[in-house]
């Protein structure tokens, strides 16, 4: 079981009293950029063993009452169809499904802001259907003059150019789905016209990460470089941060060049010198003093950083991402002195693929293998067969442990395998019969109604949560699928699990 790091309750009570105390130093009135992600935060929960993955939702509860929500989104990655990688759907679909998630916490966004929008067709149609759904959208254009003309910036022409979003609380909330949201020039645009009114207003930004209070190679701040590879982010010694207090704090590279063009909007937005010396300065976060075990959070984080480097590896082999990034990971954790075997669950997975083939009881060819590590330290293994999933083995296989089931006692109803079987090659017309591990669960459900074995494994499919996996094959759509809403933390080797261009 790993070992808890990290004090929830400590850091909401630091992080509320920071972010009151920042908007007591403005005019009551506080524009809070909030980086990250807001709700099912599981970056920050698997490098900090204890952190709710909820927390900062729990948060923005404890500060409802005085805080208005504002969300943005990027109009080109609605058009792009940019997908958020830990649940496999697009930014706008994240975008709705973060205004339903804020309302299950009884938390209502106040606007939806689509930012450097220019007409897209996609986002039009995201527009429509947010407002037919009662909910006020407003449109954002790119601000000209943006970055280096700061007397075209700041305005009628650039901040003004946007309509005054209307709100009624000290704090305004600006989130978004992703990096890139254009949280910032929203934070911006507001503060311009509330000065033009006369209202002397804040800015602030909250991010979990780099975590400014601990080293620059902490693996904490290592990892959040790995999970941001992609966009060549990297964490350096805040240099303005230096200069000013003569003391160390990590900041990261888009913070660090934007600050001197920030400073500036600022300071011509008040008509006065602005109150931050440094980017660390205009940040809120209280996330280091949460940490309560530091070795613990340190293992999480170089676990982290190997995750990292097998996802990229996927994406590569997919097109998602170019050969730099893989490599960047590789010297990250080159320079943590880790290796991908170091991940416990990945040399018995490979095995048990080597398995499967020296018993020839794979499918169309491929044997695939699978390996989970349960919370008590258990390792279980899965491969595939003709007519099963290695995931679909893995996670059946692993129940059977939790429940106590003996391997000889099946799960699954020799009937509803022969239905599921004759229904895909009858008439869905499937190439293959092989049932993935969404169909495998479907398939125990139904079992469970008449056998009560059956009933007492699927139980324990709760107890999965939070639990590592490793395939050495990418898994299919249907195993994918299974797998996320099981809450495992999944890595696959960067292998094709079938010969097919095209899975369905």
């Amino acid at each position: 079981m790993k070992k808890p790091g990290f004090d929830n309750e400590k850091y909401l009570k630091e992080q509320s009293k920071s972010i009151m105390e920042r908007v007591k130093q403005f005019d009551n009135k506080l524009y809070l950029e909030f980086g990250g992600k807001i709700i099912f935060d599981y970056h920050a929960s698997r490098v900090l063993p204890g952190f709710d993955p909820n927390v900062k939702m729990r948060l923005l509860q404890k500060l409802k009452d005085k805080a208005d929500i504002l969300l943005c989104i990027y109009a080109g990655d609605i058009e792009r169809k940019k997908i958020r990688a830990d649940f496999g759907i697009t930014y706008d679909v994240d975008a709705l499904k973060l205004i339903d998630d804020l309302r299950h916490w009884s938390i209502e966004v106040t606007a939806v802001i689509i930012t450097r929008f220019d007409g897209q067709p996609a986002a039009k149609i995201f527009k429509n259907k947010l407002e037919r759904r009662n909910i006020k959208v407003y449109t954002h254009s790119f601000t000209k003059g943006y970055p280096t003309d700061v007397d075209l910036i700041v305005s009628d022409e650039g901040y003004g150019a946007n309509d005054y979003i209307k709100t009624k609380k000290p704090l305004v909330v600006v989130t978004g789905p992703g990096p890139g949201s254009g949280k910032l020039s929203t934070c911006l645009s507001q503060l311009y016209h509330e000065y033009k009114r006369g209202k002397k207003s804040g800015y602030a930004k909250f991010e979990t990460f780099p975590i400014w209070n601990i080293p620059l190679q902490h693996p904490v701040n290592v990892a959040y470089e790995a999970a941001t590879a992609d966009i060549r982010d990297f964490n350096l010694v805040d240099p303005f941060h230096l200069e000013a207090y003569d003391k160390k704090a990590i900041n990261y590279n888009r913070d660090v060049e934007v600050f001197p063009v920030l400073k500036s909007i600022l300071e011509k937005i008040t008509g006065a010198e602005s109150i931050y010396k440094s980017p660390t300065d205009m940040g809120v976060n209280r996330a280091g003093f949460g940490i309560t075990d530091d070795e613990a959070v340190k293992e999480a984080a170089k676990q982290e950083v190997i995750r990292r480097f097998f996802r990229y590896n996927c994406e590569y082999v997919m097109g998602f991402v170019d050969k730099g990034t893989v490599e960047r990971v590789a010297l990250l954790m080159k320079e943590l002195d880790v290796k991908a075997d170091d991940r416990s669950v990945v040399g018995p997975a490979r095995q048990a693929a080597k398995s499967a083939q020296d018993t020839g009881k794979g499918n169309e060819g491929i044997f695939c293998g699978g390996s989970i590590e349960l919370k008590d330290g258990t390792i279980v293994i899965g491969k595939n067969s003709p007519l099963m999933h290695a995931a679909s083995s893995l996670i059946l296989n692993a129940i059977k442990i939790l429940a106590e089931i003996p391997d000889k006692i099946h799960l699954l109803s020799p009937v509803i395998i022969e239905s599921i079987v004759r229904l895909k090659e009858g008439i869905l017309s499937a190439k293959t019969v092989s049932l993935d591990l969404e169909e495998t669960l479907i398939a125990l459900s139904i079992g469970s109604a008449t056998n009560p074995t059956a009933q007492h494994a699927m139980d324990k499919l709760k107890d999965l949560q939070g639990c590592e996996v490793h395939m050495t094959h990418m898994p299919t759509p249907g195993d994918e699928a299974g797998l996320r809403k099981l809450g495992v933390n999944l890595t696959a080797d960067p292998n094709f699990s079938s010969t097919s261009l095209f899975e369905v």
